[in-house]
């Protein structure tokens, strides 16, 4: 459903329910398999690439569906109702790859590495944390050193989405580290390059069809035209990009919590108990009320993120405190929500027979990556309070 609030055009109506049919047909039949064996699903993703998925608001020029903000959001929330692992790709090509790059790209750039990926012909990655450098960037211990037309890359990198397949990488590694966070620039990184490996596969808890790795840096040389914006920009071009990406995740989110709500309403109209459907009794009712009005207001929240997002290819103003609350309200509800669902369900919740234990795994990282609620609080109040 939509709000009042945000009606929907005929052409919302008809990527949310392209999206709707294709997870429903293509990515729910798979996804406890996937989610089971931890395998990337390539066959999937290529085709949400070939349907435009992967750069629903990238021009046409650049390989992409030269769309609008409300329609990606719309999109990656039908496909993260069925599965999170597979919005998690769709979300990161989307927005912490692609963005940076019709941001602060060159024409070439935006030619040779955002096309391929928008277009669904190849995989992009984002990789900023470092295994001691997570929300405090200005720590982190990677280098890269001019050497005429090229840069040397040497570091380690962690918590890399879709690091083990990508094709190319947007890497942020210290040019000079004296500046802390001012000295960080931002480079563009074939995976074949000599000097890149794939360091260790993260055993992960949820969104485990979604392949996350370390990847390591050993005089990995570039070409000096591969730097995505200026030198010493790379903290801008990280925060700008998380400011897309949070809405990204406020997404995927809202789809988890949507999906637990509707299993449990579900359960709670067939599972009878001591003579009634269980749905009668109060303890239920009232979560399934708390978990309806969690998830109606984290979408107010997120589809007004993206309406800011739309506005500021206008006006050229941030977004940054639209996008953490949503991201703060709709993965605590996705926690929340999920949570329920499974306390719902009793013992069946528990068990890999039904989907909601995948759900509530699933639901964690939201609150972790791109920036933890900690982080959103902090962005949100400092904002609030007019501090820098």
């Amino acid at each position: 459903m939509s709000s009042i609030l945000f009606p929907l055009s005929e052409e919302h109506e008809m990527i949310r329910q392209t999206a709707r049919d294709f997870a429903q047909e293509k990515i729910a039949p798979i996804a406890a398999e996937f989610d089971e064996s931890g395998e990337f699903p390539h066959k999937t993703i290529q085709k949400m690439g070939e349907m435009g998925f992967m750069g629903i608001e990238v021009p046409e020029e650049f390989g992409g569906a030269g769309m609008d903000t409300l329609s990606y959001v719309l999109a990656l929330e039908e496909i993260c109702k069925v599965d999170a692992a597979h919005g998690v790709v769709m979300s990161v090509n989307n927005s912490l790859y692609a963005y940076g790059f019709l941001h602060f790209g060159t024409q070439e750039q935006k030619q040779k590495y955002l096309r391929p990926v928008a277009s669904g012909q190849a995989i992009g990655a984002y990789s900023l944390t470092e295994p001691m450098s997570g929300s405090d960037a200005g720590t982190m211990r990677s280098r890269a050193v001019r050497e005429g037309d090229f840069y040397i890359l040497n570091g380690r990198k962690s918590w890399v989405t879709s690091g083990p397949v990508a094709d190319y990488v947007v890497v942020f590694m210290m040019t000079e580290p004296e500046k802390k966070h001012k000295g960080i620039s931002a480079f563009i990184v074939e995976t074949k390059t000599v000097g890149f490996t794939v360091g260790k596969k993260e055993p992960k808890l949820g969104i485990r069809a979604s392949a996350t790795s370390e990847i390591l840096f050993e005089d990995c040389r570039i070409p000096a035209a591969n730097r995505l914006g200026q030198e010493g920009e790379g903290f801008k071009i990280a925060m700008t990009v998380l400011d897309a990406g949070r809405i990204g995740i406020a997404a995927q989110a809202l789809g988890i919590a949507e999906a637990a709500h509707q299993a449990s309403l579900s359960y709670a109209r067939e599972r009878e108990a001591f003579g009634q459907k269980i749905g009668e009794f109060q303890g239920i009712s009232f979560k399934i009320a708390d978990m309806k009005t969690r998830i109606e207001a984290s979408r107010l929240l997120t589809y007004n993120a993206a309406l800011a997002k739309e506005r500021s290819k206008i006006t050229g103003e941030r977004f940054t405190q639209e996008a953490a609350m949503a991201k703060l309200f709709a993965s605590e509800t996705a926690m929340f929500v999920t949570h329920a669902a499974v306390q719902i369900h009793g013992g069946m919740g528990y068990s890999k027979e039904l989907p909601v234990e995948r759900y509530f795994r699933d639901a964690k990282i939201t609150e972790i990556y791109e920036g933890t609620s900690e982080i959103q609080r902090l962005v949100i109040s400092r904002m609030e309070l007019g501090l820098r």
